[in-house]
């Protein structure tokens, strides 16, 4: 029965460890609950743009907010065959979520733009001059 399960470092409680396992994890393409995507953030001058690696997920699957110069890019994703013409024995089926976050302080809230292309999702972030929330105070 065991030989039904696919090795997974995550799930390593289900099966035995053999010496070559490390290198089936090195070689895996799956995505486990606990990854993470990738994230850059480029100073642009007058903006910032964050490009996020998301392959294979769709735009409704993403949510982009930016809350007082928190910029958070959380993505929620099910993937499930169902086929009911066979029998199985073992089927997979995969759900993840994961949420990125990064400040930007100086961060505005309008203009912003984001595009998702290629598996790439690119939000582009204008600067504001000045705190709008900052107030000068004489001193007596």
């Amino acid at each position: 029965m065991a030989s039904m399960i696919p090795y997974s470092r995550y799930h390593r409680a289900l099966q035995p460890t053999f010496p070559f396992d490390l290198f089936d994890d090195m070689l895996s393409t799956r995505t486990d609950v606990t990854a993470a995507f990738k994230i850059d953030v480029e100073d642009a001058g007058d903006g910032y743009v964050v490009s996020a690696e998301l392959p294979g997920v769709e735009r409704d699957q993403i949510d982009v907010e930016l809350n007082e110069g928190r910029l958070s890019i959380s993505v929620e994703k099910t993937e499930s065959e169902e086929t009911r013409d066979k029998n199985y024995l073992h089927k997979e089926t995969s759900e993840w979520s994961c949420t990125r976050g990064v400040y930007l302080k100086d961060a505005a809230t309008a203009g912003l733009t984001a595009k998702l292309e290629n598996g790439i999702l690119t939000v582009n972030v204008p600067k504001q001059d000045e705190k709008a929330n900052v107030t000068k105070i004489a001193i007596d």
